[in-house]
């Protein structure tokens, strides 16, 4: 089959270099290289890993009731916190 394929720079000077560096044609480096591309998609991508996070206790909230926040703050900071 024959096609007219628009190049990108980059792409165009990879194949220039592997055709000089093996020695072999245009049209042999663009096959070959579009059959590994194209084998490369259509192989299934392996499941994703999963992640699993440890579980950790944080006991109870240290404060105690936090709907107060003076309370809290009380708490943490001592009774002079204003």
């Amino acid at each position: 089959m024959r096609i007219t394929v628009t190049l990108e720079d980059d792409v165009a000077t990879l194949i220039r270099c592997l055709r000089e560096r093996r020695k072999v044609s245009v049209k042999t480096v663009v096959n070959e290289t579009l059959r590994l591309g194209l084998k490369h998609l259509q192989s299934p991508s392996p499941p994703p890993r999963r992640y699993r996070t440890a579980v950790v206790s944080l006991s109870s909230c240290l404060p105690g009731n936090l709907d107060d926040v003076a309370e809290a703050l009380a708490i943490a900071e001592g009774e002079n916190f204003r």
